[in-house]
């Protein structure tokens, strides 16, 4: 039977457009680039920026931002206030201009100087389009001896503009919204967002202090202030600790413009702080205040200038070697403290979420200055100078060491397990099933074979580890990869390794799909030889794969320490606890007590009960809760730290010298 046709008709009548509050409430991404969390953030901005352009023309030290319980936000600043009363020239009320009309705003002629010359806001979008989007508005305007009062509901005017004699002194605005979830997915904007952003817009508004009130659930407000008085230049400061290799420099300059012949002129206020660190590692770029996240014009020039002025340094000062290969910005970024701070009459953003700008003037002007200053600055600070050229180059010759090191790896390691491709007395399993299969990593060929004779060939596989393993965390990468066990060890797992260094940022090959097992357990003899090397197989794990740690894919499997025999009956105790316990339960006052064996001496049956059953086996789940406690713990164990593994070892030795092997 034939399908009925659908109605397809697409006429004249067919085409419709969104008048308005629905053209931002059924499109807000269109604005806000989002209609979920990120774009209700934005919405934020777009209010708080005309206060940042207010207070950056010196109306104004304060701006307060209030995040309420009800997810209501409050943006008051005191500057002039908005113009909200009636304007002959359009012959409409203002306020319906601002908050009820896109494209519409009193930033449009900052080219010729009026108003505002450098505007966060151009485009007369925000206001309105954040109150389209809000289920309620009130604004609160001070400003030519009045005070107005405005309330909107889901983008409409609710009664009419209040205006009243006002004879205070105080001007400026205070708008309280609250974002609609008709609009947005999710509208609980963290405190973290208005902390980091209210902290970037007082590192590039230096002088304005920029307060953030956070409700709590008891009605009381915790406030915390950002104030940079003298902006990017004490920002960066921040960063410069005893590893610096420079002390922070500030230049700028003014220029202009355009960015086509036919096109109008403008002008461009550079500015940037910069130094230098042997540890430290930081670049933001600004634009009219507004953070470029994703960098653009700004970025391209930064990276032309720097490694042209860098690479002429060394050029100059016969820094590279014969037949070496240029710096590149990645080199010189891993040393860099960078911040730019720049404003222009006339700017083209990306988009409305104004995060990468695409001016051309702005980015041959910016690459000119920027490589100009640098020149002169190393001139003027030789010392500082040969110290940061050393630094890029021990960067630079970090990076292609390291990049010969992941391309051995990965021959190393993307091999198959087959006939031609052999582990060394690696015994597999015959389940291809990941979700079942389980690798056994045990300690000599006396444990293989024990619990090769007692394993379930059907999905439990053993490779031993011959001699002892490796400190990782001593060793580099270098030495650790020319260690066949290691590389081994790796083949078997099969999802590569993982590489977190400055200089290693690419020379990762791990991909956890390509884990061969469900289970990686470590299994060794319960003495002090057996823990030495189940510490060892756990700090490599640790150090190249710590991923499977993370995820709960590594675990321990526990020897029992006692075998104790009482009337035919076999028990097993893992600790002198449980030893007691065991034997205050046995009628048998006189039973047989033997120490456990290591691994390889155990019979069959019993390995399998104790050790590999699933059914009566114990396994340590390895899940460290704190990342960062367990690295310090592994560093001050077994890293290079020996002034403090000598005091650790004073404080704390004495609780284990009945566990010490001490002849």
């Amino acid at each position: 039977m034939k399908e009925s046709a659908k109605n397809n008709s697409y006429g004249n009548e067919s085409i419709s457009s969104l008048k308005g509050a629905d053209r931002v409430r059924k499109r807000p991404a269109v604005i806000f680039g989002s209609d979920g969390l990120e774009g209700c953030e934005h919405a934020v901005f777009e209010i708080l920026s005309n206060s940042i352009d207010e207070a950056r023309e010196g109306h104004g030290s304060i701006i307060t931002v209030t995040r309420y319980t009800d997810k209501s936000i409050e943006v008051e600043d005191f500057g002039r206030g908005c113009p909200v009363d009636w304007n002959p020239v359009e012959k409409r009320y203002n306020w319906e201009l601002v908050f009820c009309e896109l494209y519409a705003g009193g930033k449009y002629n900052n080219i010729s100087g009026d108003n505002y010359e450098f505007s966060l806001g151009l485009n007369g979008l925000g206001s309105c389009a954040t109150q389209y989007s809000s289920e309620y508005m009130d604004v609160t305007v001070w400003r030519d001896g009045f005070k107005y009062d405005l309330h909107f509901e889901k983008g409409e005017i609710v009664g009419e503009l209040r205006k009243e004699e006002f004879k205070g002194r105080r001007t400026g605005s205070l708008i309280r919204w609250r974002p609609d979830l008709a609009v947005f997915t999710d509208i609980n904007v963290p405190a973290e967002y208005f902390k980091d952003t209210m902290k970037r817009q007082a590192v590039v508004n230096a002088g304005v202090t920029f307060r953030f009130r956070d409700q709590q659930q008891n009605g009381s407000f915790e406030t915390t202030d950002f104030l940079y008085e003298n902006g990017i230049v004490d920002y960066v400061t921040e960063f410069c600790d005893e590893t610096a290799l420079s002390q922070p420099a500030f230049i700028e300059t003014v220029r202009t413009g355009r960015d086509r012949e036919d096109k109008p002129e403008y002008k461009v206020k550079l500015s940037a702080a910069f130094c230098f660190s042997k540890t430290v590692s930081l670049i933001e770029y600004y634009h009219n205040s507004s953070w470029l996240e994703h960098g653009g014009a700004p970025e391209k020039a930064a990276r032309s200038a720097f490694v042209s002025a860098v690479d002429a340094y060394l050029k100059k000062n016969n820094k590279y070697q014969k037949n070496e290969s240029r710096v590149t910005f990645q080199d010189i970024q891993d040393c860099l403290i960078l911040v730019t701070n720049c404003f222009s009459t006339q700017t083209s953003y990306e988009n409305q979420t104004k995060k990468a700008i695409t001016n051309k003037f702005i980015q041959e002007a910016m690459t000119d200055f920027l490589r100009s200053q640098l020149e002169i600055y190393f001139i003027e600070h030789g010392s500082e100078a040969e110290k940061i050229a050393d630094q890029i180059l021990l960067n630079k010759r970090s990076r292609e060491t390291a990049e010969k090191t992941r391309l051995n790896i990965k021959k190393k390691l993307t091999g198959t397990i087959d006939i031609a491709n052999r582990v060394q007395k690696f015994v597999d399993c015959r389940s291809r099933d990941v979700s079942r299969r389980e690798i056994y990593i045990v300690e000599g060929d006396s444990a293989l074979g024990a619990c090769k004779l007692s394993r379930d060939a059907e999905f439990q596989a053993i490779i031993p580890v011959r001699g002892k393993i490796l400190n990782c965390l001593k060793a580099d990468y270098d030495k650790i990869f020319k260690s066949e066990i290691i590389t081994d060890l790796m083949k078997v797992l099969g999802c590569g390794v993982e590489v977190r260094t400055r200089h290693t940022k690419d020379m990762s090959t791990f991909d956890l799909s390509s884990l061969r097992w469900s289970k990686v357990i470590i299994c060794t003899d319960a003495d002090v030889d057996g823990y030495q090397i189940r510490t060892l197989i756990l700090t490599m794990l640790y150090r190249l794969v710590p991923t499977l740690i993370n995820e709960g894919l590594v675990y321990i499997a526990e020897s029992p320490l006692f075998e104790i025999i009482s009337k035919g009956k076999t028990y097993f105790a893992y600790t002198e606890k449980e030893k007691a316990d065991i034997l205050a339960e046995l009628p048998d006052k006189k039973p047989t007590i033997n120490r456990s064996k290591g691994l390889g001496e155990n019979d069959p049956e019993m390995m399998w009960l104790t050790t590999m059953n699933p059914e009566t086996r114990r396994l340590i789940r390895v899940m460290p809760e704190d990342a960062e406690r367990t690295a310090e713990i592994f560093d001050l164990l077994l890293g290079d730290n020996l002034t403090g593994r000598k005091d650790h070892i004073s404080e704390n030795g004495y609780k284990y010298l009945d566990l010490a092997d001490i002849s």
